[in-house]
């Protein structure tokens, strides 16, 4: 994937790249400022070992803003975790990774992308709709929640192309 500046709604110049395991002490500072249950550094770097494909938004400079770590599968590329510094949300750099994410979706020739979301996550649950989400299922007590409970999980699922006919006859 290249790495090319592409300015934000709000004229924020960010550049997409790879996630290298460099990043991850700058992914750490952003996700325990974005979540209260937040991944472990060992979360990102099994994933970049497994071969997932981490996404890294920085501003010109290389101040890193926010990130995404994607599971190619075979119909879906799986979105595990997109987050946005704080500081940076509402700017359009949340807009950009997924845009990133079709792309890769598409290089791939992947025809959809799939994610979970909390459903307390109203923000998210907008962008994504926006995006062309829509929920296809919950799963059940998915995510840790406070005082020691779970909280279910929204699938959501945009298709990015046509899905090829299959001329089997049955």
């Amino acid at each position: 994937m290249s790495a090319q500046p592409v300015p934000t709604p709000v004229g924020l110049p960010i550049v997409i790249r790879d996630m290298t395991s460099d990043d991850v002490a700058a992914i750490m500072a952003i996700e325990h400022r974005a979540y209260e249950f937040p991944w472990t550094d060992v979360n990102f770097l099994d994933s970049l070992r497994s071969g997932y494909i981490g996404r890294i938004a920085e501003r010109q400079g290389g101040e890193l803003v926010g990130y995404a770590m994607l599971m190619p599968a075979v119909d879906d590329l799986h979105v595990l975790n997109l987050c946005v510094a704080p500081l940076f949300q509402g700017r359009g750099i949340g807009q950009q990774l997924l845009r990133d994410a079709r792309r890769v979706a598409l290089s791939r020739d992947i025809y959809a992308v799939l994610l979970e979301v909390r459903p307390s996550n109203t923000h998210a649950i907008r962008l994504y709709e926006r995006f062309g989400f829509h929920e296809i299922g919950r799963r059940r007590n998915y995510y840790p929640a406070r005082n020691n409970t779970r909280e279910d999980a929204i699938v959501m699922r945009v298709k990015v192309k046509r899905e090829p006919v299959n001329d089997v006859a049955v």
